[in-house]
This record gives C-alpha cells, structure tokens and sequence, in this order.
C-alpha cells in the first residue's frame, strides 16, 4: 500500500554543458585519446630543440635527442607488445620489413672490419625495420595516423619560421658568400636537416587541404593549405636542389591523386603564389633562379658541389664493381672513396654561419641512397632494401586507389603516406641517411607501411 501512494521520484536537474569547451580541455582530451602514440610523435617534435650533431655525415655515430627518443619508441613498443601479448606484425608486413636484415648483415659479417661496420648495421636496423615495426604495431586506427601526421606539420612550422627569420636576418648558413641559407635549428653542418623537415610538412599539409578527413572541423581545410603555402619560403630558402626537386614530384602527385578537377584548381593556386612571391615581392628570386640553372649544369661549367657529388656517384659505381654481391662492407665508403674518386674532388665542403664558424666537412658518403647502399651493401643489400620500399609504395598506392574508390573513411591517410614515400625515394636520389633528421625517415616507413600492411583487425578504413 506504501509502495502504491509513494510519490515518483523526480530526476535529478542537470547542469547544461557549456556552450563551447576551453580549447585547452578539447586539446588535453584529445592527447589523453592519443597518448598511446606519443612515443611515435616524441622523435619528430623533439626535432624542434636545438642540436650539435657534429658533421652530419651519413656514417656518424653521433646521437642526437630523436635518436634517443626513436630508441624508446622501440623499446615502448616492445614492452607494450609483450605484457599485453598485443598482435605480432601480419606475415606480410614481417616480410616487407624484414627482408632488408638480410642485406644488413651479409654487408656487415663480409666488410674488411667487421667490428668497425657493426654500428653501420644497427643505424641501418633502426631507421629501415625497428622503427617502421614499431609505428606499424602502436598505430591503432587512422586518428592515431592523423596525430603523427599533424606532427610533421607542427615540425615543419617551427623549423621552417626560423629558417625565415634566419633568411631575413642574415643569420643563416653560409651561402654565395652571405649567412642567409636557411637551416632552422640543425645549423651549417646538416644543411638537408630543415628542408626534409620543412618537405615533408608540406607534403602532409597539402594531402590534408586537397582531401580533410571526414568529419573533420571546417578549420582544418583552409588551416592545412595556409600552411602549405606558408612553408613554400623556408623550403625556397633552403635552397636544397634534391629537396626541392622531391618535393615538386611529392606534391604533384599528391594532387593529381586528390582528383582531377581539384588538380587543376591547386595547381593555379600554387602557379599564383609562386608569381606574387618571386615575380611580384622578388623573394630571393635571383639566387633561386642561379640554383635551380644549377641543377642542369652538369658539363658546362658546373659548381664545385655538383662535381663532387657526380664524382662521389662514379667513385660508389667503382666500389660495387670491385664487390659486385656484397660490396665494401657497412661504413665502407669512406675508406675506399680515395682509391675509386677522381682528382676532381675536392678535400671537403665549406661550412659557416648560423651561430658556427668556419669548417671543412669531409665528403664521407656519395649523397645518394641507392648509390651508398650499392656501394657498402652489393647487389644483396640493394635488391633487399629497395624492393622493401618499392612493396611498400606498391602497397599502399593499391590501397589508397580502393580506398578513393570506395570512399574509404582513411583516404587522406593513403594520401599523405603515398606522398611522403614518393618524397622519400625521389630525395633518396640526392641524399642519404644522417643528421637527425633521420629520424623521421623510420617514423615515414612506419607511416607508409602501416596503411600498406595492416592486417584486416587493423584496417586503414577503421578511423
């Protein structure tokens, strides 16, 4: 009877949320959403923090602060795998990424010194299987993708505004004779280190503006394409022929990638950027022109650097002659660049300014990835290594076009990863490993060899 005349109790009142959270609430929420991933991003932000890293040449065994930070994502991802007995890599993903160990260690068991190559094998190991894996295994779905991503662009602002203000101020790296190259950070002696940073930046930043992911905040579209415009002055400043020729190549593909008919409206968007930057305010436009003539200037009178680097190209061609199966050994270059160089090389490169003084670089590596690998690893390390990368590119352009097909949820994903692996083997052509910047080569494999490889349980399309 009691129960029968009790009245109902009423709910308690809520309090109605505010009508916009702090952006600082929104921010903490979502890095407490991806803190699992923060080991991967640590190695690309903490390349913001000033660095000596000695002469950055691709054999150094100098350590910079990404490099500690890329040792602990290999050992976070380890001990996560272990105690939560987390998914191994899928069959095909430890074929792709393993298969280059091969060459590692053939290259250096055979080298003349085995001990002296020993680091060369666990440089290689780390940049090329152990960080890839590791992204590939910590990366849970397309947002963790986006977070490391956004990474990348938050880098290429920091270093690129300050290779701005270095430009501006004349208190950049020596150049034609005036402290005005642009080099962020990374200082006179690791002169790739802001225009890798800065390219591939730009690279995410256009995928971003040219396809947001879906249901994305309508800041995110015009916010991507302002930064990709805004990084086209550092990367000019830079004035890095390799950088600048992998990125055209990077960007343009991500483009036509996007659709045709927003091809068309980019690339009259970047046509009138480049005309009101170089045409209209003459931003550094003589000296870019003189260094883009140089590219081409092979036989008529080139400059010293591109002597050099063809004559360094011809001394790698001797030593894998010599050693056609394994090469010279891991490290090797250096120590047989004498015997294979012509008398046109000269002793070293000059290096000054930004803070530094005046230093000779010793020429240490051909400044051509596949030229280095062919050269200390043979036919055995150089089909191992570059069909890895060329399964990966593979991979992940097939899924990227099923993903467009069915307007897959993660198409912005195979987008910036298609692009940052296409940047990656073109830069290959003029560059190699070393510096700190290296760094972030493993995070990019990483990158592109989850969305190529993931199993089904950890699809690209699963955002």
């Amino acid at each position: 009877m009691t129960a029968l005349t009790q009245a109902p109790a009423l709910p308690r009142p809520r309090t109605a949320p505010p009508a916009a959270a702090p952006l600082a609430v929104c921010l903490g929420r979502r890095l407490a959403r991806r803190w699992p991933v923060l080991p991967v991003a640590a190695p690309v932000l903490l390349l913001a923090v000033p660095v000596e890293y000695g002469n950055g040449a691709s054999t150094s065994t100098n350590i910079s602060v990404a490099d500690v930070a890329s040792a602990f994502l290999v050992l976070y991802c380890a001990v996560r795998m272990l105690r939560g007995r987390s998914r191994p890599l899928s069959p095909a993903a430890a074929v792709v990424l393993g298969v280059p160990v091969v060459g590692f260690a053939v290259a250096t068991v055979t080298a003349a010194d085995p001990v002296a190559a020993l680091p060369g094998f666990v440089r290689y190991l780390q940049v090329f299987v152990l960080v890839p894996a590791a992204v590939v295994l910590l990366l849970r779905d397309a947002g963790d993708f986006r977070f490391v991503a956004g990474a990348f662009v938050v880098l290429a602002l920091v270093q690129g505004g300050f290779g701005v203000w270095q430009y501006a101020t004349g208190s950049g790296a020596s150049y034609m004779g005036s402290d005005i190259r642009a080099v962020g950070t990374f200082g006179p002696t690791d002169i790739m280190g802001m225009a890798t940073t800065v390219a591939f930046g730009m690279v995410v930043a256009t995928g971003l503006a040219l396809l947001p992911p879906p249901g994305a905040p309508r800041w995110v579209r015009p916010a991507a394409l302002a930064a990709a415009v805004a990084l086209v002055l550092p990367l000019a400043f830079s004035f890095s022929r390799g950088s600048w020729i992998a990125t055209v190549v990077a960007v343009l593909a991500v483009v036509l990638l996007a659709g045709l008919r927003t091809a068309v409206r980019a690339l009259a968007a970047v046509v009138a950027v480049a005309v009101v930057l170089v045409g209209g305010f003459g931003v550094g436009s003589q000296l870019i022109t003189e260094r883009l003539g140089s590219i081409t200037q092979v036989t008529a009178a080139p400059d010293q650097s591109v002597t050099d680097r063809y004559t360094m190209w011809a001394a790698a061609v001797g030593m894998w002659r010599d050693e056609p199966a394994t090469g010279v050994g891991l490290k090797g270059f250096p120590a047989y660049r004498d015997g294979h160089a012509s008398l046109g090389l000269s002793s070293g490169s000059d290096t000054a300014g930004a803070g530094h003084a005046y230093q000779r670089q010793p020429l240490l590596s051909p400044h051509n990835m596949y030229l280095l690998v062919l050269s200390e690893q043979g036919l055995t390390g150089i089909t191992a290594l570059a069909g890895s990368w060329a399964a990966l590119l593979a991979g992940g352009a097939r899924r990227l076009y099923r993903a467009r097909r069915r307007r897959g949820a993660a198409a912005d994903c195979g987008l910036v990863a298609v692009g940052l692996m296409l940047w990656q083997t073109v830069d290959f052509l003029y560059a190699d490993i070393g510096g700190p910047a290296t760094a972030l080569t493993g995070i990019v494999f990483g990158l592109i060899a989850w969305w190529a490889l993931a199993g089904r349980q950890e699809a690209p399309g699963a955002a």
